[in-house]
């Protein structure tokens, strides 16, 4: 959003019992939204109402929900072998009955397996075809920034975690 724009107006009030008009400023303010609004009719009010009764038990607005649905969806259509599916970490892309995209990715890049080899390698690691593999590749090819926020943020809970134990560990060996 972009920074409020002040207008300024000169105003004549009414004239007071002794006939005089004052002079009065009056102040409006308006905001530029940058952000694109798309209004949506339903043609079917039982939609309607699914959408709004799943919003409100995800205490989320219909708009916010509408909006992830949607997003979900256009993602799912590019790449039909990924699903969405809520975790303890959020929603996160997972390919159709394996594991989530994340976990593909995180197997395939920065390994020491020879390049030529990460896919078939991945693929047996994690009991999936090699297809698998490459619909979590090309997911990743869209969303790059996404899935590597995802693996950095699993690296930095791996550590904090090895770091309790190694402390607990410590604590129990005095």
């Amino acid at each position: 959003m972009s920074a409020p724009a002040v207008n300024a107006q000169t105003m004549v009030t009414p004239a007071d019992r002794s006939g005089s008009t004052k002079l009065a400023k009056m102040a409006t303010i308006t905001y530029t939204v940058v952000m694109p609004v798309v209004s949506i009719r339903f043609s079917d009010e039982p939609l309607h109402r699914r959408l709004k009764d799943s919003a409100h038990r995800h205490d989320v607005g219909v708009s916010t929900l509408a909006e992830r649905l949607i997003d979900e969806g256009l993602r799912m259509e590019a790449h039909p072998m990924v699903v969405f599916r809520d975790g303890p970490a959020g929603r996160r892309p997972v390919l159709v009955g394996g594991p989530e995209v994340t976990d593909v990715i995180g197997a395939v890049v920065d390994g020491d397996v020879q390049v030529d080899q990460r896919r078939s390698r991945a693929a047996e690691l994690l009991g999936v075809p090699e297809a698998m593999v490459d619909a979590a590749f090309a997911y990743y090819a869209d969303y790059t920034d996404e899935i590597d926020t995802q693996l950095a943020d699993r690296a930095r809970l791996a550590n904090e975690a090895e770091t309790l134990w190694r402390r607990q560990r410590e604590l129990l060996e005095r």
